[in-house]
């Protein structure tokens, strides 16, 4: 409801402007304030981006095209995004390299893939035996976390953002039978990241492939086993054609971020809303990827085991016992050798302590409790 004295303020300013129209002393003024009210023509801005997933991939390369499509809506269709899957602009493991030159403007992929430009962004994917991905976002918006990322890629020219999250992943695909940690030893494994050089470690060879070429390597015995992702995507892979057993818990990858690469030239010509949007979406799609994955994966796990009469097994206790004592050496090896790996090691391993401590008088207590007989 309007108060009157405003409608009165609101009135005697219409009848002012009027009177002074009818006067003729400010038709000029009159003029200037009709074309101030008029909307400004705004300028639309093309944006592209590359990704490291197959095209309209579930999940992943859907979760992308979300993005995309979301910044466009949420900006009025100021800021356009264009999604290119990988290999249609560039290689699935160049796309960081395309966002720092500016080839395209946004990437989407993981940050465990570009270890080899620097070791520390590895952490920003997931931690062997680390966080889940509630614990994850949480350091990464509220515990440091995005200021040392953005610290990592700084001399890459490039600004990360968090852009899905698979949940737990599922440990992998094996065509042999793992039975103690000697059944990893010569192992050629599709395993990036800090997973990768766990089994290293161990003896094993990790192989860091793109999504689309895992089926072919593991069908032909270029590989002997893969880890991905989980039932969703794994199924829709196929995976389940190329491999016999199919391992649990996804140690290595507790809660798998995605990241999306913004070159930091181009977000910052952007305007101040047009930054938030991106922002802004960019969480948004965080939330909306574990979603997804935590409300089919189930489904998909049924559909492989109860059709398509997959071997479901879980390591054996003390094959996980040795993986994380193994994942602890490495660790350290990691912070060891390069500075900026131990300054975001460290940072991680606080926050970890700390949201553990909580965690055991809620989550962990809690479903202890809800699942208890």
């Amino acid at each position: 409801m309007i108060n009157a004295k405003a409608f009165s303020k609101w009135t005697l300013a219409g009848i002012t402007a009027a009177t002074l129209v009818a006067c003729g002393g400010s038709e000029q003024s009159s003029s200037t304030e009709t074309q101030a009210a008029a909307p400004a023509k705004q300028e639309t801005i093309e944006w592209k981006m590359v990704t490291t997933w197959p095209k309209n991939f579930p999940g992943l390369g859907t979760g992308a095209e979300n993005l995309a499509n979301n910044i466009t809506e949420m900006s009025g269709g100021r800021l356009k995004v264009k999604v290119y899957a990988a290999g249609e602009l560039v290689p699935p493991l160049e796309v960081f390299d395309a966002v720092s030159r500016g080839t395209a403007q946004m990437g989407h992929g993981a940050a465990y893939y570009w270890k080899g430009k620097a070791p520390a962004a590895q952490f920003f994917t997931a931690v062997p035996f680390g966080m889940t991905a509630q614990e994850i976002n949480s350091w990464i918006y509220h515990g440091g976390g995005m200021k040392l990322w953005e610290e990592v890629y700084e001399p890459f020219n490039i600004k990360p953002l968090t852009a899905g999250n698979t949940g737990v992943q599922m440990g992998g695909w094996f065509n042999k039978e793992i039975n103690s940690l000697e059944d990893f030893n010569g192992l050629k494994m599709r395993i990036p990241g800090l997973g990768g050089e766990v089994l290293e470690k161990l003896g094993g060879s990790p192989i860091n492939l793109p999504g689309g070429e895992i089926f072919t390597a593991l069908q032909t015995g270029t590989i002997d086993a893969t880890e991905w992702v989980g039932p969703y995507n794994d199924l829709a892979f196929g995976l389940y054609k190329a491999a016999k057993y199919y391992y649990y818990p996804g140690w290595h990858e507790p809660g798998s971020e995605m990241e999306l690469l913004v070159n930091k030239t181009a977000y910052e010509e952007l305007p101040k809303d047009l930054q938030a949007i991106v922002r802004s979406a960019s969480r948004q799609a965080t939330q909306d990827m574990l979603d997804e994955f935590t409300a089919l994966n189930n489904d998909a796990l049924q559909t492989l085991v109860n059709e398509h009469n997959v071997d479901l097994r879980p390591f054996p206790e003390d094959v996980l016992k040795a993986l994380k004592q193994a994942s602890h050496e490495t660790l350290e090896g990691v912070a060891a050798n390069d500075e900026m790996s131990k300054k975001v090691y460290d940072s991680f391993k606080t926050f970890l302590g700390k949201v553990s401590q909580w965690h055991d008088v809620s989550e962990r207590a809690y479903i202890n409790a809800r699942d208890a007989e």
